[in-house]
This record gives structure tokens, sequence and C-alpha cells, in this order.
């Protein structure tokens, strides 16, 4: 199935019609001469209204049931069905003959949101968002099939043109964004086309187990089908806690708790049964309040997102500031082990900074980030449109002042020169139907020369009006420095350093933790005739009425054989290694795809065992090839206004990816290991004995070592990019000072009363901190220890012999 686009039109219960068109001289409704009352109600009294009812989404949709003829029933224009009916059997079915003129019944939609039939319904408003959906990541999920695919030997190489679906991108008349927009992403994908294709394909099919037993290579196939791909937004995914949400638009605008139960008014609707929404309201901007239990939040919550961000690069879970955990401690008030949600245990450390400000996600990241522009972009990266710097600045510029493009210099020109972005008069049309706040001095833009909606300047500060309702005054780091509110730490980092801001991330410093996830340890299990759902295929499967096979309950339907099973190695999360980014900047690194490969055949007997596979030709090797073990570069989205220390990356080798103490600590993997008596020489003693930690063949070095000290790399680092590497000789070399700093350090300022003092003074009288006082300060002293050096011999000499002719004199004296 190929999906297509008829650009400027969309359909309305099976009718194609021009967007916005809820006036009562669209010919496609046909006006009924008497309203009926709204008799969904007979079963479904005390729901909750869909949308605040005096607001202006609530008003169009009154208006479209009444050009109907149905004013007071509002239910039809979402979930279609028969008005007419009291009973569920006759109201759940399509009888929408009125919506359109000689044609038959339409479907009844139990959940609107879904992708295969929101044209009809969410879309008839919201065209902008609905129409580029399908180029969507959170549809095509292509970056995930791509990184799978590389741990288990680069199956499809760099190139990302593998999704769900087939799926072609819009044209771009279709495109969404501004004129500088549109053509900074021209640019883009010129420089990395195997991240923007232009169309994907379907990826593969799960293989048989006889399949299997030719090429063990293909179980990754089964594994991305059954695991990888069930939060894509063209099915509902898994049923069980944290993991309850709707398809399409409802997955993210409809609300799930954690556990998946009704709370609503609705007495019809289970409580007792899982699965169920929170609340029958939507979800989305400041102006859509949503009230459950007397208690009223706007915005799309945290947690939502957190639904399908839990796993792969783990954001959304950090953000929250949870930790994947082997251990399911503390225990509960009944006494049992933690719960598992999203099937995980967790420890909990610091949230985001933004998140413990009252932001939500959706205050960072656009529309364009989520819905999609109708460019297909194959990899996280690659739709994002924002930096830091956008609502920031650099302590030298505001943000107006900065160039577009400044922090997302794909193209390699490192950092973006050119004019000042400015500010935007006015929004874009495809971001008006959200909350519209006054433009005050004007819009700020994206990195990518969008306006932000709700992000404005005001003299030399920037108001951010957040989703959930606060509107935050920011001071960009130009004006902190301006006003001496910068810290002498942060002058350093920022200002002193030009390097820094030029071409690191900032959250190269200020993530200053990341879930890392070292060794990923995979097995494919096809002896114990188990089955398992195919989430590709099942959201293939889509009825009519817009529920795929899961959502059918037939989720049966679509079973590969197959039986996957995940362990780790170890889990750290404190002072995360540095790599270069998609954007040719020093970011955080954390282990992506570290596969280690097990494949069991029907037979029982491994197919591959612990394997690691190598990919000829890449990252630095040459036929022999580099293990595709891969180190994901990434923003772990931890931020916190505290950075890591300079000495977690200047004088750490784990930073520089020589591993923790440089790989020192770990054995030998790739040697099994006998947990038994041995003699004092290490000779194993009994000969029933078997090894309890067994090898993994082609790894002899920490799975946190990617590069050796001289420079040669150990595991792939980033498979999307091309400017994705781990740091080359010379950054190492200028990066590590190993000794140097603490060398003075160690006894500053509180371990030696002088340079205690020292540094209160220069507290006390402000004198600011800068990279020429420092240098100052270590010529000074320098010449000083120097003189010190040179002239104490001789002071000392001179004092005793002083002492000794004082004596001999004082001695004849007195003879």
């Amino acid at each position: 199935m190929r999906i297509r686009y008829a650009p400027g039109l969309m359909v309305l219960f099976g009718i194609t019609v021009s967007a916005f068109q809820l006036n009562s001289d669209n010919p496609v409704l046909k006006k009924q001469s008497v309203a009926i009352s709204n008799k969904c109600l007979t079963c479904h009294a005390g729901i909750e209204e869909i949308k605040d009812p005096g607001s202006s989404m609530m008003d169009g949709i009154r208006e479209v049931a009444s050009d109907a003829g149905y004013e007071e029933n509002t239910c039809i224009v979402c979930h279609g069905g028969n008005p007419e009916a009291t009973d569920n059997t006759t109201a759940h079915k399509g009888t929408l003959s009125y919506f359109q003129e000689n044609d038959g019944p339409k479907d009844f939609y139990p959940d609107p949101g879904s992708p295969w039939i929101n044209l009809n319904t969410c879309g008839y408003c919201h065209e902008a968002q609905t129409r580029p959906q399908f180029t969507s990541l959170m549809f095509t999920e292509a970056g995930k099939i791509q990184g799978t695919g590389w741990g288990f030997g680069g199956l499809n190489g760099y190139n990302h043109n593998q999704a769900n679906y087939d799926v072609d991108e819009l044209p771009v008349d279709n495109q969404q964004g501004s004129k500088i927009y549109l053509q900074y992403m021209k640019k883009l994908k010129a420089a990395e086309p195997q991240i923007f294709p232009g169309m994907m394909k379907q990826l593969p099919p799960a293989p048989t187990p006889e399949e299997i037993a030719k090429d063990p290579q293909l179980a990754a196939y089964t594994y991305i089908r059954q695991e990888c791909q069930r939060c894509h937004t063209g099915n509902q995914g898994r049923k069980s806690p944290g993991d309850y949400r709707g398809m399409g638009c409802s997955a993210c605008h409809i609300p799930y708790s954690t556990e998946g139960y009704y709370e609503g008014k609705d007495s019809s609707i289970s409580r007792k049964e899982p699965g169920h929404v929170l609340v029958h309201s939507l979800q989305a901007t400041r102006e859509c309040a949503v009230t459950i239990h007397d208690k009223t939040y706007s915005g799309i919550p945290v947690r939502t997102c957190v639904t399908c961000h839990n796993r792969g690069r783990r954001i959304g879970t950090s953000f929250m500031g949870l930790l994947e955990t082997a251990y399911k401690s503390p225990f509960m008030p009944d006494g049992n082990v933690q719960e598992q949600v999203f099937t995980k245990n967790y420890i909990h450390l610091h949230a985001d900074i933004h998140k413990d400000n009252g932001m939500l996600c959706q205050d960072c990241h656009t529309s364009l980030d989520i819905h999609s522009s109708g460019v297909l972009a194959g990899t996280t990266l690659a739709p994002i449109e924002i930096e830091c710097q956008d609502c920031h600045g650099t302590p030298q510029k505001f943000p107006w002042e900065l160039p577009i493009g400044f922090g997302d210099e794909v193209t390699g020109d490192l950092p973006a020169t050119g004019e000042a972005r400015g500010v935007a008069d006015e929004i874009a049309e495809y971001s008006a139907e959200g909350t519209l706040f006054d433009a005050e001095e004007g819009y700020l833009l994206s990195a990518r020369g969008n306006p932000l909606p709700h992000v404005v300047k005001k003299g030399d500060v920037v108001i951010i009006h957040t989703a959930g309702g606060k509107d935050i005054v920011l001071f960009p780091l130009k004006t902190l420095l301006q006003k001496k509110k910068l810290s002498s730490e942060g002058i350093v980092a920022m200002d002193n350093v030009k390097g820094h801001i030029d071409r690191m991330e900032c959250y190269a410093c200020h993530d200053n933790w990341a879930p890392q996830c070292y060794g990923c340890h995979l097995k494919v299990d096809y002896s114990k005739n188990e089955f398992r759902t195919d989430w590709t295929a099942n959201g293939n499967d889509h009825a009519p009425n817009g529920l795929t096979a899961d959502a059918r309950g037939e989720s049966n339907h679509h079973l590969i054989p197959g039986r996957v099973e995940e362990q780790q190695s170890y889990i750290l999360f404190e002072n995360p290694p540095l790599a270069v980014n998609g954007e040719h900047r020093v970011s955080v690194s954390v282990p992506g795809c570290q596969t280690t490969v097990s494949i069991i055949g029907k037979d029982k007997k491994p197919l591959l065992l612990n394997h690691i596979f190598r990919i000829p030709n890449v990252e630095g090797a040459g036929p022999e090839g580099q293990l595709a073990s891969d180190m994901a570069i990434l923003h772990p989205h931890t931020v916190s206004k505290q950075a890591r220390s300079c000495e977690s990356c200047h004088d750490d080798p784990k930073a520089l990816g020589y591993g923790i103490e440089q790989g020192s600590l770990m054995a030998d993997p790739s040697k099994p290991y006998n947990i038994d008596l041995t003699s004092a020489d290490g000779t194993l003693l009994p000969d029933n004995s078997k090894a309890q930690i067994n090898s993994i063949p082609n790894l002899d070095h920490d799975w946190s070592r990617f590069v050796s000290e001289e420079g040669t790399q150990l595991q792939t680092v980033g498979h999307h990019f091309t400017g994705e590497r781990p740091l080359n000789q010379d950054e190492r070399m200028r990066i590590s000072r190993e000794g140097v700093c603490s060398s003075c350090h160690q006894s500053i300022p509180d371990k030696d009363p002088a340079i205690s003092l020292l540094s209160h003074v220069r507290e006390v009288a402000a004198i600011p901190v800068s990279n020429a006082m420092h240098l100052s300060l270590l010529h000074r002293a320098i010449i000083v220890t120097a003189w010190i050096e040179v002239i104490a011999p001789v002071l000392i000499v001179s004092v005793i012999l002083f002492l000794f002719l004082r004596k001999r004199y004082l001695r004849k004296k007195h003879l």
C-alpha cells in the first residue's frame, strides 16, 4: 500500500471537500429540516464534551452538526454512526448518508484520530496537521528500522528508505514552513540524501524458521516487527501499564493514564477494564482545558509523550528523571516489589530543568517537529528545527542576532554565519489553529527559520507562553552576562572559551547524566513454537472504521514466529562520553544498539551465539569490517542549570571515548569465566564444571571503549548523518587536561588558607573571572615560583654562612 496525497483537499465521511467549509452553503452537507436531539446520550449520559463548550473548536463542530440537521448531536461529526438509533447495535453502524449526496452509508469511527480515517474527521478542520502525518517519523519509524538493521550487520547500509508503509514525500508546493525554512531544508536534503530519501518502502517481511536456518541475519526483521514497531502511530500498540494510547491524532491528543482506566462520568464505560481513555476530552494547547476530578490542566502532559519515548534513546523517561534499572526495589505499600511501567523498573534521578519549571515537550518541539512538514526524514535529528540558542542565545549574541542555522550546522560550516535572523511579525497559517499570543516585538525564529508562535521578544528578554499556562520570562545569556548574573564557571565556559559555544552543543555540558545501557544482548528463539504480533502487518490491516487488527481485538491474525529476549551487560548514568553529532558539534553519546546477537533455530541449536556482526569498509575499517556495536549521539534531555564539572571531560578518559578507566577494569569479554574452585595458579580443579560467564568471541574490550588512545576506532559511532564520528586525535588532545588542573586545584579554593583568602577577596571585590586573568595569575605564579626556586638556595646558603661566621666572630670576641 502506497500512501499518496490530494493537494488542497480532504475527505469528510467519504466525500472530498475543500478545507474549512463550515458554512451552510457547503453543498456536501444535506440540510435536514428538523434538528434531532442527541440520542447518543441515551447510553452515554454524563460523558464529557470533547472540547470546552465555549471554545471556537466546539462552535465549529456544532456548525457541522447543525448543517447536517443534527444540531444537538455533535458526537456524529467525529464518530459518525447512526444518530437516530437508541441502542449501540444500530448506533455503531454506518448510516451517514445525510453527510453526502448520492452516496451510501459510512462507518462508525470508534477512534476518530486513527490515521486511516482522520482526514474524514480531524482533517476536516485540521488539514495542515493531518495531511503530512504519513511522512512523520512517528509514523514511518525509519530511523529505528535502519538502526536495528545496522546492528545486524548494516542490512540497509546508511540508507533510511525503509518504513512501516510505502510512503511518498509531499510535493514541494504542499510542504509546510516559511520560505527560509523550505530553502534551508532543500540544502539539508542535498547534503544528506541518505537521511531524506523522498520515498520509502515497507521493510521486508518477517522470515520463517526455514529461512532463518539459511540466513540467521534475517532475524533482524522478526525483532523489528515484534519489538521495535509497536509504537508507531498507525496502531494502538501494546496493552500494558504505561503503553495504553490511541492511534494517529489520538495517540497524543487523547489522555490515557498509566493504568489505562476510564475515570469520567459516562456510566456505560467500564471502570474496571484497562485500555480506555482517562476522560473523553481533547488535550492540545493552552486554551484546550481538560477537567478530571475537579482538576483542570492544559497542554499535552509529558507522560503522554513517554508512552512511546521510553526505550531506544529513552529521552522521554530521562526527561522525567527515570533511569531504567534491573532491580525492583524499593518495596511497595503492600510489600510486593516495584511494579513495572513500560515493562521496566526505574530509579528516580533529577528531571530535566525544563520539566521542573513547568514546561511540556510541546513548549520546545514545534508542530513541524511532530506532525511533519511533509518532508520524509529518516532519523530523529532530521526533522527537529529547534536549538537551545533559539531562546537562550549565546553570551555574545541575543537569539535574534544569530544567523539562521546556528547550532544546526548539518552542512558542516561551523559555526553558522550570516545576517541576523531577526524576528517575525506573523506566525504561519498552519500554527494559527492553536492558542494565539501577542507578538510583542516579534516572534522568535527557529534555527531553520520558522516563527515560534508562543515565544516572543520583549526588550532584551524572551517570553515563553507555555501550553500548560505559564508565561515564563527568560533572560538570554547575553542579558545575564551584561547584568553579571552568570557564575564564574559559566563565564569561563561560555564567554572565555569561544570553542565551547562555536563547536559544542549546550547540552554536552548541561545534560549532566544520561542512560547508558552497555551491551544489548538480543536472542531470537525459533524453537519454542511461539508467535508474537507483527506490528507493521497489524497496522496495514485497517478496517473501513479506522481500527487496525489490534484495536479490533484481532491481533492474533498477524502473528509471526520467534520469541525475542533482551538483556544488558550493565547500566550507568553518570558522565556520559562525548562524540561529534550530525550537526558537527561535540555532543553526548550513549550506547545505541550495541547488539550481541544469539539466534536459536527451530531444532533448538544456536545458529549464532553472542555474535557481534562486522560491517566492511565503514568507520575506519577495511574489508575485515567495523564492529556493528554502535554508540548513539543524542540529546539525553536531562538538562540542569548546574553543568557537569570541567574535570568530567578534561580529566576523564571515558569522556574521550577511551572507556571507563581506559577499559582497564573489565576482564577480556572474549574469554569465558568459570566461577569454581581453582588452584593458586588458576587451574580449574573440578572436571564437572562449566562457564557461568560465556564469551563474546569478537569483543576484546570494555563496551564503554569506542576509540583507542592511538585513534583506532573500536565500534561504530553514529550511523545516520555523515558528520557523526568519535572525537578525532586533535580534539582529544585539546580536550585532555588529565593531571594539569588538579596540580593546582586540589587545594583551591578551600584547602589552603592563603588561597581561600585570595578567592574571598576576589568575590567581595567583584573582580570578574576571565581567561586573561587566569593566564595572568598563572604567569605571575610561575615567575614568582621560579624566582623562589632560584633565590631560596642562595638565601639558605647565605643565612647558614652568616650564622657560621657570626658564631666564629662571637667566639673569638669572647676569647
